[in-house]
């Protein structure tokens, strides 16, 4: 099948590319070729194919889910510059700590 510079100007206008003039030829005759190569895939009998999905078999591979960086807590929080003391608190926590730690950052108030 063979597009001249009209048709091929009417698809860049419905695609919302825009095209000079010189750039209508050698864009023709580009999109003949795709397009003859197209017809003569069209021709290849596929009776016989089952469809498919996708052209893997494969499927995924799977693993355990399994927790496989925990119980590190101390180590993280010894990189934090102020982690928030053991054992309950009334009130914000002020200045370093020692000594155990609940788990979390203790992170200084920014916003006013």
């Amino acid at each position: 099948m063979a597009l001249d510079k009209a048709a091929v100007a009417h698809i860049a206008a419905l695609a919302r590319i825009r095209l000079d003039e010189a750039e209508l030829e050698p864009l023709a005759a580009e999109l003949s070729h795709i397009l003859d190569w197209m017809e003569q895939l069209a021709e290849v009998d596929t009776s016989n194919v089952a469809p498919m999905s996708s052209v893997a078999a494969a499927g995924l591979p799977m693993r355990e889910d399994t927790v496989t960086d925990g119980d590190c807590r101390e180590a993280i929080l010894a990189n934090a510059p102020q982690a928030a003391p053991s054992g309950p608190t009334h009130g914000p926590t002020r200045g370093p700590t020692s000594g155990p730690t609940r788990g979390f950052f203790a992170v200084p108030k920014v916003i006013e």
